[in-house]
């Protein structure tokens, strides 16, 4: 295991678990890049303990995202290395990057959730990576499901469901490992149960 697949898997195991189902190794590292990325802005908040700390780092992040998207990365920081490498492969688009910042920023202050941008736009971006653009329409509701849960929402979640199944159906089954998380709607289960859930949501192509 790599040392930023090992970062994913302790920081969230349904992704980590979700991403085992890529079978080309090349766009399971890809995968994992992101969710890399997401586990730095995540880990933030429990590093320091005044919100304008937080912000600082944020802020930094920010900047280096003018590195990552000009093809300069800051040498020497792994998931800053890969992911302008990654970035580049793809042709990823940046705003969902600047979006998920902002939206860390607003938590540390206090602010509600951004569900499209904590949820929706990795989603949209990971699907992109393993089955190219064209695909965001087709995946908001899952990420939309999956935030909901993830934020103790499950009712919302159950309910929006049947509307992110029926966006999924033309869904390219190469992306579905970027959607299969919103199959997991209990973030507290064993991993056990969450592996064979997965299996059943690849089975089925079904959240």
């Amino acid at each position: 295991m790599t040392v930023l697949e090992a970062q994913v898997r302790d920081a969230d195991t349904d992704r980590w678990l979700s991403s085992r189902f890529v079978a080309d190794a090349q766009a399971r590292a890809d995968l994992i890049v992101l969710y890399a990325f997401e586990a730095e802005l995540m880990a933030i908040p429990t590093r320091v303990t005044q919100p304008l700390l937080a912000e600082m780092r944020y802020a930094w992040w920010r900047e280096q995202m003018d590195r990552v998207f000009a093809g300069t990365a800051r040498k020497g920081h792994p998931v800053l290395e890969a992911l302008t490498d990654m970035v580049a492969r793809h042709d990823l688009p940046r705003a969902p990057f600047d979006g998920l910042i902002e939206a860390h920023i607003g938590r540390v202050h206090g602010e509600p959730h951004d569900l499209d941008a904590f949820y929706v736009g990795p989603m949209q971006l990971a699907a992109r990576m393993l089955a190219g653009p064209g695909l965001d329409e087709a995946v908001a509701d899952a990420g939309r499901v999956r935030g909901l849960s993830q934020t103790g929402r499950r009712d919302e979640a159950g309910a929006l469901k049947t509307a992110a199944n029926r966006a999924l159906k033309g869904l390219p089954v190469a992306a579905f490992p970027a959607v299969a998380p919103a199959a997991l709607g209990d973030p507290e289960a064993p991993e056990a149960a969450k592996r064979l859930r997965l299996v059943w949501a690849a089975l089925r192509g079904r959240i």
